[in-house]
Order: C-alpha cells, then sequence, then structure tokens
C-alpha cells in the first residue's frame, strides 16, 4: 500500500511530532487544525523541533527546508479530501475523537485509511463512528514522536483483514519498529506501566515505604532508568489518572484502581512536573536523598543469622572484609542481629528465635550494591539506624522495607511480571513483542520476561505465592503460565 500523503489532525505536541515523524521519511503532511492560534503554535513546536536538530547536527538547513517544505497547514478538514491515512491526534475524550471521524469520513476518499493514536480508550468506539470501520486502525505513537521508537498498531474485530499489517510496514517505512495488538485498554505500554506506578503510589500513601526508597528500589534494585514515582511526575499524575480509569473500566481489578493519593494530589493541582509540583517538587529542590548519606557509626560485632547459602556467605565474607566482627551465636554480644532474609519468608519468627528480636533486622541484598534492611514489629529504631550503617560500610545503597512479602523490590516487581505473563498467558501478545513494548515505549533497559529470567521464575513464583497468601488480593495469585514454565524449566511431568 502506497502512503504519498497523510493528514494530521491535532497539532500539539504530540501531533506536530507525529506530523515530523512523516515529513522526515518523505511523506507529504497536511497538517489541520480548526483553531488558527492553535495551528500557529503547533508549526511553532514542529519548527523548533527541526531547529533543534539542525544545532544539534542532525540536520543540515538543506534537510530541514525540505522536512518543513512537506508539511502544508490548513485550518479545516477539505484539505484532507487527497490523502492515503489520517491520523487523530487530539485529547484523549471520545467525543472529540467520533467527532473528528465524522469529519474524516465525510471528506477521505473510501479508500483512505482512518487512525487513531489514542493510548488507552478503545479503537472500536472510536471505529464506531466512522461509516467504514473496516478502515480504522489505532496507531500509537509515544512521546516524542521523533525519538521513540515503538507505534502500537491496534486492529479491532471490524479492521479488514491486512490492513493492521500494512500499518505496520508503515511504521518500519517511519523507521518505528511496531508491535500489533489486539483492542484492548491500555494495548501493551500502557496496561503494564499504569498498574506498576499505581502500585508505587499505594505504597508511599500506606506508608509501606517512603518515596525516596521506593524510586531507589526501582531504579538499584530493578535497573529501570528511573523510579515509578519520578516517572509519574514526568507523565503527569492527570493524565495518569485518565489512563487508570480507562484501564479500571475494562480490567476492573484493584490493580487499576486509582490510589486515593494520586486523585487528591491531582485535585489539589499537583500534576507533576508541568505544574511544578508533583510527587516531588520542580525545580530540584526535591530531589532523592541518599539513605546512607546520615548514617551511624558503623558496627564492630554482628550476629549473623540465616538459612546458608550464596547470599549469605557473601554477606558474611564482605562484613569480615569491612572490619566487622562475625558471630552466628546470638547469646554472644553483638550491636545487631542480622536475618540473611529472602523475599519469600517472613523476618520476625527468626528474629524472636534469637531471644533478641529488638537487636535484630532482616538484611537482602536485592541487587549489586543494593541491600534492603527489613524491619519487623519488634525491631528498634536504634537497631534500624545501625543496620544503615552497616550497608554503608559495605557499601551498599540501603532502602528500608517492612516484613512482607517481597519487602520492596519485590513488591515492585513480582505483581509487574505477573500482568506481563497474563497478558501473555491470554494470548494477547508474545513476549518478544511485550519486552519490545516496554523497552521501546517506556525505556526499560530489559523486558519484563528478560527481568523474569534475570529474578529467576522460581522466585517470582514463591514471592508471589507468598503474597497472595499474605494479602488474599487475586492481583498477586501466580499465573498458571508462570508455574507451568517452572515445572518445565525443573524438568518435571506436568
Amino acid at each position: 500500500m502506497e502512503i504519498r500523503e497523510v493528514a494530521v489532525v491535532g497539532l500539539g505536541t504530540m501531533g506536530a511530532g507525529i506530523a515530523e515523524v512523516f515529513a522526515r521519511s518523505g511523506i507529504g503532511v497536511v497538517a489541520i487544525e480548526v483553531d488558527q492560534d492553535a495551528l500557529t503554535r503547533g508549526l511553532g513546536i514542529l519548527d523548533a523541533s527541526l531547529a533543534r536538530a539542525v544545532s544539534r547536527g542532525r540536520l543540515s538547513q538543506a534537510e530541514q527546508d525540505e522536512i518543513r517544505g512537506r508539511i502544508r497547514p490548513a485550518p479545516g478538514f477539505s484539505a484532507a479530501a487527497g490523502v492515503d491515512l489520517a491520523i487523530e491526534v487530539v485529547p484523549e475524550r471520545i467525543e472529540i475523537k467520533r467527532q473528528i471521524f465524522a469529519e474524516l469520513d465525510r471528506v477521505c476518499s473510501p479508500d483512505a485509511i482512518l487512525a487513531t493514536n489514542t493510548s488507552s480508550l478503545s479503537v472500536t468506539s472510536v471505529a464506531a463512528a466512522s461509516q467504514h470501520p473496516h478502515r480504522v486502525v489505532g496507531m500509537h505513537f509515544f512521546n516524542p514522536a521523533p525519538v521513540m521508537r515503538l507505534v502500537e498498531v491496534v486492529s479491532t474485530v471490524l479492521t479488514a483483514d491486512g490492513l493492521a499489517a500494512a500499518v505496520a510496514d508503515l511504521a518500519r517505512r517511519l523507521g518505528k519498529t511496531p508491535v500489533q495488538v489486539g483492542d484492548r485498554a491500555g494495548f501493551v505500554a500502557n496496561a503494564l506501566l499504569l498498574p506498576y506506578l499505581n502500585h508505587a503510589v499505594t505504597l508511599l500513601e500506606t506508608g509501606y515505604a517512603t518515596r525516596d526508597d521506593i524510586d531507589a528500589a526501582a531504579t538499584a534494585g530493578i535497573g529501570l532508568p528511573m523510579g515509578p514515582l519520578a516517572l509519574l511526575d514526568l507523565i503527569g499524575l492527570d493524565t495518569s489518572l485518565s489512563i487508570l480509569e480507562v484501564l479500571h473500566g475494562e480490567f476492573g481489578g484493584s490493580r487499576y484502581v486509582p490510589a486515593p493519593l494520586l486523585r487528591r494530589l491531582v485535585a489539589a493541582g499537583r500534576t507533576g512536573r508541568k505544574s511544578g509540583q508533583g510527587i516531588y517538587q520542580y525545580p530540584a529542590a526535591d530531589t532523592p536523598q541518599d539513605g546512607n548519606a546520615l548514617a551511624e557509626p558503623g558496627p564492630s560485632t554482628v550476629t549473623l543469622i540465616g538459612p546458608g547459602g550464596a547470599q549469605e556467605a557473601e554477606l558474611a565474607s564482605a562484613a569480615a572484609a569491612a572490619g566487622v566482627n562475625i558471630t552466628r551465636n546470638p547469646a554472644h554480644p553483638s550491636d545487631l542481629v542480622v536475618i540473611a532474609a529472602t523475599p519469600d519468608q517472613r523476618v520476625l519468627p527468626a528474629a524472636i528465635e534469637t531471644g533478641r528480636a529488638a537487636d535484630a533486622v532482616g538484611l537482602h541484598v536485592a541487587a549489586p550494591g543494593l541491600a534492603e534492611i527489613v524491619t519487623t514489629r519488634a525491631s528498634s529504631a536504634a537497631s534500624v539506624a545501625t543496620a544503615g550503617a552497616l550497608a554503608a560500610g559495605l557499601g551498599l545503597r540501603a532502602v528500608g522495607a517492612p516484613d512482607r512479602p517481597g519487602f520492596l523490590v519485590g513488591a515492585l516487581l513480582y505483581p509487574h511480571l505477573a500482568d506481563a505473563i497474563r497478558m501473555v498467558q491470554d494470548g494477547y501478545a508474545a513476549a518478544a513483542d511485550v519486552d519490545t513494548a516496554m523497552m521501546l515505549g517506556c525505556g526499560y533497559p530489559q523486558g519484563p520476561f528478560q527481568l523474569l529470567d534475570k529474578a529467576g521464575a522460581q522466585a517470582v513464583l514463591d514471592g508471589l505465592r507468598a503474597m497472595h497468601a499474605a494479602y488474599g488480593d487475586p492481583a498477586f495469585a501466580p499465573p498458571p503460565l508462570l508455574a507451568e514454565q517452572v515445572t518445565v524449566a525443573a524438568g518435571l511431568p506436568g
């Protein structure tokens, strides 16, 4: 299918970026805004983006002029009469999108493809406004469109055979990587990202962990480029709330119910970076603090209790190398009792068994350079401070976690991975496409299934089982596909 000219309806930041993407690929663009001021602003956004590319040496002046010459601004829909494809990029309100599609139906050729850039609304519902729903697809770009490589190509039950594949080929022509999916709220990226972000807000609101520790657990513990709370501020808390409401409307379940704190922050106008304050304050007067910065002097003698294994041996070796005396007998005098902890087992029973529960904390090295300090109901403030000093002396960034299944890193990661596994289990997307969507659309260095391999399927299964047993929330129940994967990996029948 030859696409020679497209119409982009809506020239906000996203629409201007999409228009630039098409024009850079040699395709003519009709840029439509019915409001002249909005059209002028949109062209200004586009011109500024091209000028930045020239200043950074990524485009020549001649290339900029050539790209700009392919873009024809238009104040009305009639200019879209001859296009091969029209894509709307207007606010996420179904009534507005339906109005746009009705206008496009009126002026476009019956053979033209109609696309919506919706990130969360039902493409089928948008297509219902068209007299030709078979020619409607979702073509979801990610912001900033000139930079982000992912395009989610969404087909409905009415989309003509072969159309989604043709649009995916177009995305490749644009230099993008397409992922083809069916019409479900949030598609792949938002359907996985938003419940994870929402859960982080719940952990903050309930006092499970501090803001800075939650974000540090995600970056240092999982390896993500940004913590969930900082990422919410970047996306916009109001935008995230709107997407969650759409997801909850389709799927139900606790993972999609917006956290009350998220609603309150939005109601207070604290929508993130764009408003100057969200979960953090902006500019960066309210940056995350190093949890080890105010650590007390380290302990000289530590009682180490644990089930054995590599992590306990590494803790003992690292402590000895740092000049800390190690004893295994809790009756011997020591400054701290450390329980070598695992995310699927509670620390408190082992702490009580030592007879020194007030002196005891759990310590779990969740990733190279990151230690989770696990406090029980009996742990004293002094023992927690001493554990922080121990972690600092071992060169570990410390984050605090309650004595709950998964601790902090697992509490964030395990349900997130379960969501991804269910998506594959339900036949909605292949594991490779899920990984591609999250890496290219959300900036993950590794996709969820790569993270699953890194964490270990058995460890994730055990962690989810423990979380489900503790909370009773079906969202934490391990997906059958995960248990099957563990069984196959173990070489067992059935």
